[in-house]
């Protein structure tokens, strides 16, 4: 993974982390900061550039739905 490319998947990591942090309901907090871990986990060992834009496309679309949630 190129260097510009690890930094937006952290930034992006560390943007759904603090915008899950905002959910008033301590239920609701604790399964997305929960799903956000393992989906980043489960998808740490991917290398192909396609399949990662895609994951990124897909974790930015969810960071929108995080944020009107909030």
């Amino acid at each position: 993974m190129a260097a510009s490319s690890r930094a937006q998947v952290l930034r992006l990591y560390r943007a759904l982390l603090r915008e899950s942090q905002r959910f008033s309901g301590y239920n609701y907090r604790m399964y997305a900061i929960r799903r956000i871990r393992d989906a980043f986990r489960e998808n740490k060992e991917v290398k192909d550039s396609e399949k990662i834009e895609e994951l990124l496309n897909k974790a930015k679309a969810n960071l929108e739905v995080i944020h009107r949630q909030v």
